[in-house]
């Protein structure tokens, strides 16, 4: 790894309460359109013992989500080369595996490029935001095996990305988009309302970060200003400018494609996202037009009497 992939993948928590870090693959077989998540997290709550846990979830081409979890069990800062290992499942360099009852999953992924920051390098590092997030792999092909109910699936160059996030809990309310535009070309994007006490009050802020023909836009990694969201459940979208361009994100994640999880933050506080890896995703920046058609990953997370329905379904 460069120096820069160490400052991203190197895992930041170390002992202190109200932290929570997280470590996730979202991956999409481009043939058939089938999804897999895996979401690792450690939580340090406020007042109580640290805890790793987890869970992974498999889109299948037809029907329903599958969710499975692992955890919780205690947990220490991380002294290895791995940057999680904990409940059965690893996250490393190269390397993410794991088991939860019906689904185990054993899988190598390569990205030849670097990571893509969705939010200031500089927030990242002096961690000056409630939460933040960076793409240590925009652009990773994964091969190996996902074993479901017993029967092996090869994974043979599916197309996702591995990320990583640290902070104090998760937003107030977000939308978080992740698509693979074909021939190395990705997009990232982060729209949030901050939980925090004054910031609730703000509009969702959009971070949108593009890689094309292998440069990253826009050059300044910072909240698009001029940039409008609409949160649902089913339909959402980004609109607006950055910088002289146009941009317009809109989202379609139908319910029976999506799972809805519940979160617990550090402090005790619950919210609830709404995933799917199999999003249809429009995309227009400029006069430049993208069409993902059920390889997009999607989620939006709400909280109190927005928040859906947990709709977990296991069928172990």
């Amino acid at each position: 790894m460069d120096d820069e992939m160490r400052s991203a993948a190197a895992p930041r928590w170390r002992g202190a309460p109200g932290r929570l870090e997280v470590w996730y693959a979202t991956l999409s077989d481009p043939v058939t359109r089938a999804g897999l998540w895996v979401h690792c997290e450690t939580v340090a709550p406020t007042a109580g013992e640290p805890y790793a846990h987890g869970w992974v979830t498999w889109f299948p081409p037809q029907g329903s989500p599958r969710t499975e979890r692992f955890g919780p069990e205690p947990v220490r800062p991380a002294a290895g080369a791995p940057w999680f290992e904990a409940a059965g499942a690893l996250v490393g360099p190269e390397r993410l595996s794991g088991s939860a009852r019906s689904l185990t999953w054993d899988l190598s992924w390569k990205d030849t490029g670097a990571p893509l920051w969705t939010f200031p390098r500089l927030a990242w590092e002096r961690e000056v935001l409630p939460g933040a997030q960076v793409v240590l792999a925009p652009t990773a092909d994964f091969t190996g095996t996902l074993t479901i109910d017993d029967t092996d699936l090869p994974v043979d160059r599916w197309r996702g990305n591995v990320a990583h996030i640290y902070g104090h809990g998760n937003a107030r309310r977000w939308g978080w988009i992740h698509a693979d535009l074909g021939d190395g070309d990705v997009l990232e994007a982060v729209t949030a309302v901050s939980h925090k006490p004054g910031l609730n009050r703000l509009a969702p802020l959009a971070f949108i970060r593009f890689r094309i023909d292998g440069k990253d836009w826009p050059a300044t990694i910072l909240p698009s200003l001029r940039m409008r969201t609409t949160l649902g459940l089913e339909h959402w979208q980004i609109e607006g400018r950055v910088g002289r361009r146009e941009v317009l994100i809109r989202v379609d994640q139908p319910d029976e494609r999506c799972v809805s999880l519940e979160y617990t933050d550090p402090d005790g506080g619950k919210c609830v996202c709404t995933n799917t890896e199999q999003a249809d995703i429009y995309i227009e920046l400029g006069d430049r037009r993208w069409s993902v058609k059920g390889t997009g990953h999607a989620e939006v997370g709400l909280r109190g009497q927005q928040a859906p329905p947990v709709n977990e379904r296991s069928q172990s």
